[in-house]
């Protein structure tokens, strides 16, 4: 099958690996544009370019697609590629750019996306830190028929995963994109046989999961220890939890909530041990971390931190001013 492809981050280069693995001929990747990124901030290609380019097929980089929007020129211009480039169905996964309704209409088979969650629930832009942050105990990925509202496409194919209780977005990630890849294998040979009906998805339990801002990541120390020990997982590795020890901004990696109340003021430290890790008092229950991270150091298990940074009695605050 020819497959005009759309993407960009890694979770949709897992994805178009796995097309080119089973033979789909690619005809045209469409990516974000280069990126500055590293210390240096040189300008990087996306994973899904780099793919590309390693297996010799054409990429495209418009800033946007929509005709109406703020560059129409660049949108007619990549409107004349996208016509003039033989295939049979748009793959989109992780694109980061609105598929205007001139844009889905053009491919024979429409457009097709991989979404990394159970739709409807998390329709958007972050659903895999979504689900962690707010303690699902499972989620998966959607291949469905896009159309112009925001992952509201009919469903082709769903495929749970269950959330355990140590991941984080990057274990999840992985997980999700691996099945993403092998779903949309099998979802393109089902429709080569016109063996796959679309659903139309319910509205009962949809749901947004906005983009991850870094502002975010600052924990809140009233909050219970449950929800900040989901919060530390959801957002690692970005954008990365963190909270304000003295003047130093510490960056919180790994931690569990432990049972019980105690009756120190919220953020206080009640103990810095390698045993022990270093053990925080919430509202509810306390936060036990296990990996830390200060500005320009690595992520350290607590012993190695320790040996470099005292937290010893103090009291950690929030970076939002919330203490």
């Amino acid at each position: 099958m020819k497959i005009i492809y759309a993407g960009t981050p890694e979770f949709a280069a897992v994805a178009l690996n796995a097309l080119y693995d089973a033979g789909h001929e690619i005809t045209l990747v469409l990516t974000q544009p280069d990126r500055p990124a590293g210390r240096g901030m040189q300008l990087q290609a996306s994973p899904v370019k780099q793919c590309a380019l390693a297996h010799g097929t054409p990429v495209a980089q418009p800033v946007s697609l929509r005709l109406d929007g703020k560059y129409p020129e660049v949108a007619r211009e990549a409107d004349v590629l996208l016509r003039a480039t033989a295939h049979d169905v748009m793959i989109v996964a992780a694109y980061g750019l609105i598929l205007p309704r001139s844009v889905l209409e053009i491919a024979r088979l429409g457009c097709i996306n991989i979404h990394a969650s159970l739709l409807p629930r998390w329709r958007g832009a972050a659903p895999i830190h979504r689900a962690i942050e707010a303690g699902d105990v499972e989620t998966g990925v959607t291949i469905m028929q896009m159309e112009e509202g925001l992952d509201t496409g009919p469903m082709l194919s769903m495929q749970a995963v269950p959330i355990a209780a140590d991941d984080t977005t990057a274990s999840l990630h992985d997980k999700l994109a691996a099945l993403g890849g092998k779903m949309i294998v099998d979802a393109l040979e089902k429709l080569q046989q016109g063996q796959l009906p679309a659903t139309p998805q319910p509205e009962l339990g949809a749901n947004y999961a906005a983009k991850v801002s870094k502002e975010e990541a600052a924990l809140d120390f009233r909050q219970s220890a449950e929800v900040l020990a989901r919060k530390i997982r959801a957002f690692n590795p970005f954008p990365g939890a963190s909270a304000q020890f003295g003047e130093v901004t510490v960056k919180l990696w790994q931690a569990q909530a432990l049972p019980g109340k105690s009756a120190a003021a919220p953020g206080t430290v009640l103990s810095a041990n390698a045993q022990d890790g270093v053990q925080i008092a919430c509202a509810d229950g306390v936060l036990q971390v296990a990996e830390l991270q200060k500005p320009g150091g690595k992520r350290l298990p607590v012993a190695e931190f320790l040996k470099g940074f005292a937290l010893a009695d103090g009291v950690f605050r929030s970076l939002a001013g919330a203490q």
